[in-house]
């Protein structure tokens, strides 16, 4: 194909991203400054989110085959690019500052270039149309996240969770270049127009059987999910944060495009083992959270449960399905960017273990009162409660397995909200419990006035404003359309 200035203009955020990732390169290499490789991080990925304007004027715009920037893609691009920018923010306050001599003993920089090379990963694969796109997109996302999970490498549970991440990922890619490779020999095409055009057989179903395990690997689905409260618990918290969203959200969106385009996943038994997986993910993730004294630990399987919310819609597959999968991501990126925040800025400057243990949270409401509003506002979002964006997106699914008539499935999401309820009001009680002689621990008493503290506190008043008028997120998920072709 001919490639036109259009095609460039549909691309900016991607490019962009990578040229930041060039010039902190440089910087890096020319001079270690921390808050200067902040500012040039934060200032490319909000030129890369500004620029998702002009590249609206130009979709649908297919990239010599491998690549379809729609409004669909776009979303998720917006998404990924929020979640980065936030969790870089975050990264910022974790780390600390040089001039105090607080925080982290090492390195700092280069925490910045890997967050924009995954968060490019992740652009990549939101517009894939192409098997190879998809498999280069999630391999440039997971890479740099194995050495986000293990940066703090002082802290063997870092190291710990970075080997375990790297070897279980290795497996999910493999069965996902097992499936690629049926699915090619069956088909003689990688592109996914192609790949729904050819005639159904139970070649083509295994081969995308495997790559519905290869990136289940990735969402924590039941029974792949077992790396996940580990590696949550070991990596640093704003990296636990950027897996929890910009990760999952772009294997999710490309998992929705593959899912929408081709007949090989409509009906049959691959729908019947992707409903039996959504069934065990939410009542595994909501079981085993029950258990959990660890507040890391509990949102990684909150996070399996909540991903098995969203496979309903994506098995329900009609109507209000591909709506419902934007707003309950939208709600569930922003609600697990305030709870993983909260327990950043607890954990800041960087001192070798994050204060990620509930006990470390009681009467917290009498030290540090909005923050504790933050963090209450994020446990009721979770749990989807009425006049938070949760409840919103939790509607929505709902809505869609109305339509699709998938009453077992929503029997187990009531079942599961209704077992998450307990494990989030447990977290909220403990915030007002006060013991005497209880060992006490703070976030700095300024963290209000830091860029991660303010930030934090606009994501809690937008996950209350959209609970209570969702009507502009409705609009532009409704505006999200996905191209087929």
């Amino acid at each position: 194909m001919q490639l036109t200035p259009s095609h460039f203009v549909a691309l900016l955020p991607l490019l962009i991203v990578g040229v930041t990732a060039i010039l902190v390169t440089l910087l890096i290499a020319w001079r270690r400054k921390h808050d200067l490789t902040f500012i040039l991080t934060a200032a490319g990925l909000n030129l890369a989110l500004l620029s998702l304007i002009p590249a609206l004027q130009v979709t649908p715009s297919p990239f010599t085959g491998l690549m379809q920037i729609d409004s669909f893609a776009l979303l998720y691009m917006g998404l990924i690019l929020v979640a980065t920018l936030a969790c870089t923010t975050l990264v910022h306050a974790y780390l600390g500052k040089t001039n105090t001599g607080e925080g982290f003993p090492g390195n700092r920089e280069e925490m910045y270039l890997l967050m924009l090379l995954a968060a490019a990963g992740g652009l990549v694969m939101v517009g894939a149309s192409h098997l190879a796109t998809l498999f280069i997109g999630l391999e440039l996302l997971s890479v740099p996240v194995y050495g986000m999970v293990a940066y703090a490498f002082f802290n063997k549970r870092s190291l710990e969770a970075g080997i375990k991440y790297m070897v279980l990922s290795a497996a999910g890619s493999a069965f996902l270049l097992f499936g690629m490779a049926l699915a090619y020999a069956e088909s003689g095409s990688l592109a996914f127009a192609e790949l729904g055009a050819v005639a159904v057989t139970p070649i083509l179903q295994l081969g995308f059987g495997m790559m519905l395990i290869g990136l289940a690997f990735k969402l924590s689905l039941v029974p792949f999910h077992l790396w996940t409260p580990d590696v949550y618990e070991g990596a640093p918290a704003p990296i636990s944060a950027f897996l929890a969203t910009a990760a999952k959200v772009a294997v999710f969106a490309v998992l929705v495009r593959l899912y929408q385009v081709s007949p090989a996943t409509s009906g049959g038994w691959l729908n019947d083992l992707l409903a039996g997986v959504a069934i065990a993910s939410i009542l595994f993730g909501n079981l085993l959270a029950l258990m959990q004294s660890n507040l890391k630990r509990l949102l990684g399987y909150s996070s399996i449960a909540h991903f098995g919310y969203l496979v309903i819609a994506l098995i329900a597959g009609t109507g209000l399905a591909v709506e419902a999968v934007g707003v309950y991501l939208v709600t569930y990126v922003l609600t697990s960017l305030g709870a993983f925040g909260v327990v950043t800025l607890m954990s800041t400057p960087f001192k070798g273990r994050d204060a990620d243990a509930l006990y470390q949270y009681r009467g917290l409401f009498w030290r540090r009162p909005y923050l504790t509003a933050v963090l209450t506002t994020m446990m009721l979002s979770l749990a989807g409660i009425p006049l938070t964006a949760g409840f919103i997106g939790k509607f929505f699914i709902i809505t869609a397995g109305v339509q699709s008539q998938l009453w077992w499935l929503l029997g187990a999401l009531i079942l599961g909200s209704a077992i998450g309820l307990y494990y989030y009001l447990r977290v909220m009680v403990t915030l007002f419990l006060v013991e005497p002689g209880i060992r006490r621990h703070d976030a700095p008493r300024n963290w209000g006035q830091n860029a991660g503290g303010i930030m934090l506190l606009l994501i809690a008043l937008l996950v209350f404003a959209l609970g209570v008028y969702p009507q502009p997120l409705l609009e532009i998920v409704q505006q999200a359309t996905l191209v087929m072709n």
